[in-house]
């Protein structure tokens, strides 16, 4: 699983440069509160980009409760970032799914917490 994470990872860093760039010079034509709404999402997005990265340098040692962190991770950044970028861009809301992705993600660090005081 370890590259497994850390591919993601890697896919999701690469995947924020892109949005980065697109947030810094691409939506101009945009409400300044969407504008910071893409930042946001962003931000969340690189953060755990890393975070991904961590859990496969750390999954041989953290064992059944990284890889769930970095399940967590995955599922939550998708959720999260997809219904941030669809509201901020397309104006289309996807209900409860942003909040619901913030949860994993949470879910995802105390995983990630537990598999470090669990250590083999």
């Amino acid at each position: 699983m370890e590259r497994l994470w850390i591919g993601l990872g890697s896919l999701a860093g690469l995947t924020t440069v892109a949005m980065a760039a697109v947030a810094a010079h691409g939506l101009s034509g945009l409400d300044p509160a969407a504008v910071g709404m893409v930042r946001g999402a962003v931000q969340m997005q690189g953060w755990h980009a890393l975070a991904l990265i961590g859990c496969g340098l750390w999954a041989r040692r953290g064992g059944l409760l990284a890889d769930l962190a970095g399940a967590a991770f995955v599922l939550g950044l998708v959720m999260f970032c997809s219904a941030v970028y669809a509201l901020a861009l397309g104006g289309v809301s996807l209900g409860l799914i942003a909040p619901a992705g913030a949860i994993t993600l949470m879910v995802g660090w105390a995983l990630l917490g537990l598999s470090a005081l669990r250590a083999r």
